[in-house]
C-alpha cells in the first residue's frame, strides 16, 4: 500500500517508529484492524505497548511511519522538532472517531459524572445539551453508574471511575476504542465490572485495540492478539495461536511467567 492507495481498514499502521532520546520505544511497527476487529496488545512493560497506542491519536507524535484511520492517512510535515502535524483540523477530527480510555481514568474532578459524559460531545461534536444529556443517561445505565450520574469522581470507587470514563468515550460515538491498560490501576476486586463492560462493548462488534496485561480477557474477547517485545511485533495472530502454540520463544516464557509486569531487565518506559 502506498500513502495515494485508498484503505477500508478502521486502521492500519505502517513501519512506526518513536524514540525519547536515546530509548528507541518503537523500533517499526506495522499493523492493520478491520472494521469490528478486538485486536489485544501484550507483552512486559517497556515492550512499547502505551507509546504506541498513544502514537495511534498523536498524544505521541511518532518519529516515522504512517497511521490510517478509516482509510484517511494521518498527514506530517517535517519541522525542525521533528515531523508534527500537518493539518490540526484533520487531528482533531479522526481524534472525535478515535476515543480511549486511559489506566489513570482522566475525569475531570470538578465535574460530575454527567457532565464529564456530556462535555465533549456538547463542545466538540455540537451536540444540543439536552441529546448528549439523554445519550449520557443511557450510556450510564448501561455501565450501571446512572444512579451516580451526579457524584464526583473522588466519591466513586476506581472501579466506577473507569466505567464513567468508558461512558465518556463512548459518548462520542467512536469508529474506534482505544483502551490502554484499563484495569491496571484497579484493586483487584474490581477489574471485573470493568472487564464485564468492555466485553459488552466488544460484543457490540466496535473495533477495539487493548493494551492489557489480563490474559484470560485477551484470549476471550480478543479477534487477534499481538505481542510486542523491545519495541517490536514478536507474534501476532488469533488467540487460540498465540495462547495456545506460540511460535516465539519470548512469548512463550511472558505467558510461562504469569504475564506480569517486567520481564528480563526489559525498559520501564511505556
Amino acid at each position: 500500500m502506498t500513502s495515494a492507495e485508498p484503505d477500508t481498514a478502521a486502521i492500519r499502521v505502517r513501519d512506526l517508529k518513536k524514540s525519547f532520546g536515546p530509548v528507541e520505544v518503537l523500533r517499526g511497527i506495522s499493523m492493520g484492524a478491520a472494521q469490528g476487529d478486538v485486536v489485544s496488545l501484550i507483552g512486559a512493560s517497556g515492550s512499547g505497548k502505551s507509546t504506541f497506542l498513544r502514537c495511534l491519536n498523536l498524544l505521541e507524535t511518532p518519529d516515522s511511519g504512517e497511521v490510517w484511520i478509516e482509510g484517511e492517512l494521518i498527514r506530517m510535515r517535517p519541522s525542525r522538532r521533528g515531523p508534527v502535524p500537518a493539518d490540526h483540523r484533520q487531528v482533531d477530527r479522526l481524534r472525535a472517531r478515535c476515543s480511549m480510555v486511559f489506566q489513570s481514568f482522566n475525569l475531570w474532578t470538578h465535574m460530575t459524572v454527567v457532565e464529564n459524559v456530556i462535555e465533549a460531545p456538547v463542545h466538540v461534536l455540537g451536540v444540543a445539551r439536552a441529546a448528549a444529556i439523554e445519550r449520557a443517561d443511557a450510556l450510564l445505565r448501561r455501565v450501571g453508574l446512572y444512579e451516580r450520574r451526579n457524584y464526583y469522581p473522588a466519591h466513586l470507587s476506581g472501579g466506577q471511575q473507569q466505567r464513567a470514563a468508558i461512558a465518556r468515550a463512548l459518548a462520542m460515538e467512536p469508529k474506534l476504542l482505544l483502551f490502554d491498560e484499563p484495569t491496571s490501576a484497579l484493586d483487584p476486586e474490581l477489574v471485573g465490572e470493568v472487564l464485564q463492560v468492555m466485553r459488552s462493548i466488544a460484543e457490540e462488534g466496535r473495533t477495539m485495540l487493548i493494551v492489557t496485561h489480563e490474559m484470560a480477557f485477551a484470549r476471550e474477547v480478543s479477534s487477534r492478539v499481538i505481542f510486542l517485545h523491545q519495541g517490536l511485533v514478536e507474534e501476532e495472530g488469533p488467540p487460540e495461536s498465540v495462547f495456545g502454540a506460540p511460535r516465539s520463544e519470548r512469548c512463550r516464557q511472558f505467558l510461562a511467567g504469569g504475564a506480569k509486569g517486567r520481564r528480563n531487565g526489559d525498559a520501564p518506559v511505556k
